[in-house]
């Protein structure tokens, strides 16, 4: 059999005798198409990553340091703040260094590795936000019982059921997807790993792996989705009972600020893998990824912090302690 020419961008594929390729790495093409872009794009999101870890890292802080928030809602509000500085630390360092080199050449096992710690990230996501709606949904229907139902104990493994629920199955999603066979190209067009990109490279059959991959999204998103509108649709039933107006809007302040991350987290990501079929349009798929990648991290710290009055007088009062030290 003939051997063929290798393209030099695809440097890290192998070729095989079966006419498939044995890829030892791939190209992440992220933004090449817009090259001229290349610094503007890395001093951007170099700005974008410092705000995520130092707005996430405030909220950190402040919820550790400040009697007044410790609380359960603010004891998930800190650990939603530490996963969303590890989920964006998943892509965004990568990306940079794939803008400053100008080469987006990943190892196969890096590549892997990446997918698989944004799929748990992702995941855990998903439900510490259904955690965060059930436990407004304990504050405002069930108040007389929420000290015992929303216990320190019960917050805790709250938490860390969020954070390990997904991780057998999307350590399985990924070696799923990485034992398939890939074809001629090894070029990824995204700016990471993610499963979509990863499926077109592809050869074959991929139905099953296909479906594999909604029945995975439906467990990990659009459950723990559905949980949140059933708490929240028992909250705002509450909430509209209530007496006073002065009632109704201080219980819907607590609410809105993790309504609007849902919907901005959820919105996103449920377009990109519950689509059912591939958009033939990268660059939509890399825009609505920025969405639930970066964006939404960023956001999270201005959501809540400017909207919520507890957190920008706790603020006040440790920054007044800072500088009088």
């Amino acid at each position: 059999m003939q051997s063929r020419t290798v393209n030099p961008q695809k440097e890290n594929v192998k070729i095989t005798e079966t006419n498939l390729t044995s890829v030892e790495g791939f190209v992440l093409l992220g933004f090449s198409d817009i090259p001229t872009l290349h610094w503007f794009l890395f001093g951007t999101f170099l700005v974008i990553y410092l705000i995520i870890l130092l707005g996430n890292g405030i909220i950190i802080l402040i919820t550790r340091v400040e009697p007044t928030l410790k609380t359960p809602m603010y004891f998930f509000i800190s650990n939603f703040s530490f996963l969303e500085i590890c989920y964006v630390s998943v892509t965004l360092p990568r990306m940079l260094i794939d803008l400053w080199t100008q080469k987006g050449n990943i190892s196969f096992f890096a590549c892997a590795t990446q997918m698989c710690f944004f799929l748990i990230l992702g995941a855990t996501e998903c439900f510490l936000l259904a955690v965060m709606a059930y436990d407004r949904y304990v504050a405002i229907c069930n108040p007389l019982h929420y000290p015992l139902v929303m216990s320190h104990k019960v917050c805790i493994w709250l938490v860390v059921g969020s954070w390990v629920i997904g991780i057998p199955v999307q350590v399985g999603q990924t070696c799923q997807i990485f034992s398939l066979p890939f074809c001629d190209s090894n070029q990824i067009h995204h700016f990471f790993c993610d499963i979509p990109p990863m499926l077109k490279l592809a050869c074959g059959d991929i139905f099953v792996n296909e479906m594999v991959v909604y029945v995975f999204a439906v467990l990990f998103v659009t459950v723990p989705f559905m949980l949140i509108l059933g708490s929240y649709s028992r909250i705002i039933s509450t909430i509209l009972k209530l007496p006073s107006n002065t009632g109704r809007a201080k219980a819907f302040s607590t609410c809105s600020s993790h309504l609007i991350v849902v919907f901005l987290f959820y919105g996103s990501a449920s377009i990109t893998y519950l689509n059912s079929k591939s958009n033939p349009y990268e660059g939509t798929d890399k825009l609505l990824s920025l969405f639930y990648t970066i964006l939404t991290p960023m956001f999270n710290p201005v959501i809540y912090s400017l909207r919520n009055k507890d957190v920008t007088e706790a603020l006040r009062k440790f920054l007044l302690k800072s500088l009088t030290l």
